[in-house]
């Protein structure tokens, strides 16, 4: 049955008020994730909190519905605060050496960038190609490659199927930020195999800030140490009344990564999302997202627009120019007309999810055009 896109709309108050098409800044949330929220702190009142381990067990259960979206297992997914976390976590448990590389891509998101580049006091090379560049970029000293599934800038989509297929054979870690793709672009982790994949969901899976995931690969967590340890690190955490005392035996499972206490409110949010996601199908998502996308592009092209486009751009961010136009001067004038993009390295940078449509296509490019 196909999706009715105008009930899906209706969960997203923000657009009653807004042109939204800036979901690669932060996703709008849904009525039913607020209310998952507000549900939790109405049974925190109601029990006094005394069935708190109760709340583990839901949070097994968003786990197991990210391992749904994501192709995986429930096992191989922690709950992350963001996705800085996740990277940390990989570089600080790699036994570096002198001459060392790490390779990501030009203008990648800073997280992939700040972080390996303070490794250089200890002899690591943190190297930064273009996409064009990237196999060549690869030699026998490379350790770990960092990437994000799109750039948040100018929706390049590197091949992540044949980057993880290369990097595997060659013995070189693969981390892939998938913030800016995860809930919007369908994600096989089977098919990539990446050895992580860490996703903030505060944008494309429509989630409040601080609540995120990491998939790590079985074979990674037999060798990744976690770098936060608390007291749910001992595998027997939930015996409560008798909490191990002494040095924690580590679970297999990615749970092992969390070490404390989860942000349970901001995680009933984004499995409330995620089930949203779910129910609508990922694939009939991407579709949708694909499908305005091009029609963005199209009419972006009319108007003059250089727009970057093509197999390596099939993703939600669209990275438009217009000449000498100042792009962040088009994304204020925008604003002050309530239609949301943002400016990023000159581009206007335009990013449509699911609860858009073609209403919101038609505004933009109206009051685009005023402007221009």
């Amino acid at each position: 049955m196909p999706a009715d896109w105008v009930a899906i709309r209706s969960e997203f108050p923000a657009l009653q008020n807004w042109t939204y098409l800036n979901t690669a800044t932060f996703g709008q949330l849904p009525r039913r994730a607020t209310e998952a929220v507000n549900r939790h702190f109405l049974h925190r009142d109601e029990m006094a909190c005394w069935d708190f381990l109760g709340w583990f067990d839901d949070a097994d259960r968003i786990r197991e519905s990210v391992a749904r979206l994501i192709h995986c297992e429930a096992g191989d997914i922690a709950f992350i605060q963001n996705v800085a976390s996740a990277l940390s976590l990989l570089i600080d448990g790699i036994e570096w050496k002198d001459g060392d590389r790490i390779v990501t891509l030009r203008d990648e998101f800073p997280n992939n960038i700040y972080h390996p580049s303070i490794l250089e006091t200890r002899g690591v090379q943190c190297v930064e190609v273009d996409w064009s560049g990237f196999y060549q970029a690869i030699d026998e000293r490379t350790r770990l490659v960092a990437m994000s599934t799109v750039n948040y800038t100018s929706g390049l989509r590197p091949a992540a199927e044949e980057v993880s297929h290369y990097l595997r054979e060659r013995g070189v870690v693969l981390y892939l930020d998938g913030t800016q793709s995860v809930g919007a672009l369908e994600f096989d982790t089977a098919r990539v195999r990446p050895d992580i994949l860490a996703v903030h969901g505060y944008k494309w899976l429509l989630s409040p800030n601080g609540a995120g995931f990491m998939y790590v690969a079985p074979e990674l967590r037999e060798k990744l140490q976690p770098s936060v340890i608390g007291w749910r690190s001992h595998k027997d955490w939930r015996n409560v009344d008798h909490l191990h005392h002494g040095a924690p035996e580590f679970k297999h499972e990615a749970e092992k990564y969390e070490g404390g206490m989860l942000p349970f409110p901001l995680l009933y949010a984004m499995g409330a999302s995620v089930e949203m996601m779910l129910e609508i199908g990922p694939a009939e998502i991407e579709s949708r997202v694909l499908g305005l996308t091009a029609q963005l592009r199209d009419s972006l092209r009319a108007m003059g627009a250089s727009v970057l486009d093509g197999r390596d751009y099939c993703s939600p961010i669209t990275a438009a120019r217009f000449g000498n136009v100042e792009a962040s001067r088009l994304a204020r004038e925008l604003k002050q007309r309530r239609v949301l993009v943002s400016a990023r390295h000159d581009n206007v940078r335009i990013s449509i999810h699911f609860y858009n449509n073609e209403e919101d296509l038609e505004r933009f490019s109206r009051e685009l055009q005023a402007l221009l």
